[in-house]
């Protein structure tokens, strides 16, 4: 649904985004046979701005077709009772594996790709109908031959009701359809949180046309009635994954009572290191001095942007704690805040100085009440704790790149993975972090970052990430910061664990091999 190649190029919400964009920069970097469908949305994502009461608010603002060819091609997908033409664009702006973008040719139908992740149901739909149903209906007109369709998220599955309705046309049954068109398919779950797996009522699915002509109960054996999107796609496909080891534990815990499920296998994610990792970082490896010089710039370069944005001057011999994420209460971004004693303590004696960023969906009013409480949290200490408004791809480059230590505090298990920190970890940004997602297995505690509490997880979570944190903040990470010699060879450690273990190449390529099983020429 959503490719995050560039903060310009507003195709992306978040995370979820940015990872795909990695995932295309990469496959392009190794020149793998891969292609990606998505849509070209009219606005894009949203600004969003601290108002002067404190509280959130959106801008949207159309998106000009630049950087994309039109192919020629055409598709159409009934929605309803209306006949949708898509064209379908090819992105040509940057150096990616081929990528290709629908959008309705005709003004009246462009409601559907006017905003990403609009909250209107029927909306949705629509949007993922011609995701699923118009994408599979594009390969075809783009005359490109597919072996394995990998749907990244429930978002695609529609594609799989295409492919099966197409085989019944031919003269197929349902089950010999369904278990022909599960043998191309692979899944990627992506998230415990519940509004990360959508439901739908069936009878809007049958109104709008999402189930291609099949019967109300041959969809409610693939999704259930109401329609589940990811259990729809654990039983389209014929093998999924999860996207880290501990998020495998959890999503096939999670999905355990899902009969004729795929089996779900964990891919740790990774990030596009020529996106994320500053040149100058790769070009001090092996020199502690220039390491050490490089990290200074980056660092000046944060302040420097702080102070443009928000007028907040910080000392740069300070540690500078950084928390950029979507807003989501399991993220928990007020957890440093909420020892207002030991935070005052550390704030006024000018020991640590923080950094938060962050964007929620228009719709979120609990995530935009989760930043409004921030930002009203952080006017008590104007001159060492900062908010950065509108977080993108810009912002999240500038913060992983400059900050001393990266902060994570989710309610252990809900984060799937979290790339951020890898993005930090590469850049010589330590990690400090709750010991969820993908930081079970990069950190080494007290040499390529530190962990917030053992895991266990027992008694009240909050209170007792709360103590860890403070616990390893005060007695761990200020007294190695306090040691330039300790802190460098740690920046190394990290750098050199994300580069070698979390790139989003080592990810495309353990996709190829483990989940798609397919051996690319020449490799």
């Amino acid at each position: 649904m959503e490719y995050g190649l560039h903060e310009e190029f507003h195709t992306y919400a978040g995370g979820l985004g940015i990872l795909a964009g990695d995932f295309m920069k990469s496959a392009g970097d190794l020149g793998l046979p891969v292609v990606g469908i998505g849509l070209r949305w009219g606005q894009g994502y949203t600004s969003q701005h601290i108002g002067a009461d404190g509280y959130p608010y959106d801008e949207w603002v159309d998106q000009k077709p630049d950087g994309l060819t039109d192919t020629g091609a055409r598709v159409r997908v009934r929605i309803a009772t209306r006949e949708v033409e898509c064209r379908v664009w090819r992105v040509a702006r940057y150096a990616i594996a081929p990528l290709y973008l629908l959008e309705p040719t005709d003004p009246r139908d462009l409601w559907i790709t006017r905003r990403l992740y609009d909250p209107r149901p029927d909306c949705r739909v629509a949007q993922e109908m011609l995701l699923g149903i118009g994408g599979v209906r594009a390969l075809r007109a783009l005359h490109l031959p597919v072996e394995r369709y990998h749907f990244n998220e429930g978002h695609a599955v529609f594609a799989g009701i295409e492919l099966i309705a197409d085989r019944m046309e031919t003269g197929s049954g349902f089950p010999e359809a369904w278990r022909a068109a599960r043998a191309s398919i692979v899944f990627t779950t992506h998230t415990p949180v519940p509004a990360g797996n959508e439901v739908h009522p069936l009878a809007d699915l049958r109104r709008l046309g999402a189930g291609c002509e099949l019967v109300p109960s041959e969809l409610t054996e693939i999704g259930g009635d109401p329609f589940n999107m990811t259990v729809a796609g654990l039983r389209l496909s014929h093998l999924a994954n999860a996207v880290s080891q501990l998020h495998g534990e959890t999503a096939r815990a999670m999905w355990a009572h899902v009969e004729d499920a795929a089996p779900i296998i964990a891919i740790t994610n990774g990030v596009h290191v020529p996106t994320w990792q500053d040149p100058r970082i790769r070009a001090a490896d092996g020199s502690d001095e220039r390491l050490q010089a490089a990290k200074r710039a980056l660092k000046s370069e944060l302040l420097a942007e702080v102070r443009a944005r928000t007028g907040t001057r910080l000392d740069p011999a300070a540690l500078i704690i950084g928390f950029a994420r979507r807003a989501a209460t399991y993220k928990r971004p007020d957890l440093l805040l909420r020892d207002a004693e030991r935070f005052a303590a550390l704030v006024k004696r000018h020991r640590i100085q923080v950094l938060f960023a962050g964007k929620a969906h228009p719709a979120d009013h609990e995530g935009k009440a989760v930043i409004a409480r921030l930002v009203a949290a952080l006017r008590q200490w104007p001159e060492s704790v900062a908010f950065l408004e509108d977080y993108d791809m810009a912002v999240g480059r500038v913060l992983t790149r400059g900050c001393d230590v990266w902060l994570n505090t989710p309610r252990r298990p809900m984060e799937a993975s979290g790339t951020s920190g890898m993005k930090a970890a590469m850049n010589g940004t330590l990690n400090l972090s709750v010991l969820d997602g993908w930081w079970p297995e990069g950190c080494e505690h007290g040499v390529t970052g530190w962990a917030i509490g053992d895991g266990a997880g027992t008694g009240d979570p909050d209170a007792h990430d709360l103590r860890a944190l403070y616990d390893t903040l005060e007695r761990e990470v200020l007294p190695g910061f306090a040691h330039p010699a300790r802190w460098t060879r740690m920046m190394r450690a990290s750098i050199r664990m994300a580069v070698e273990r979390f790139s989003a190449e080592r990810m495309v390529e353990e996709y190829f091999r483990r989940l798609y099983s397919v051996t690319s020429p020449g490799r």
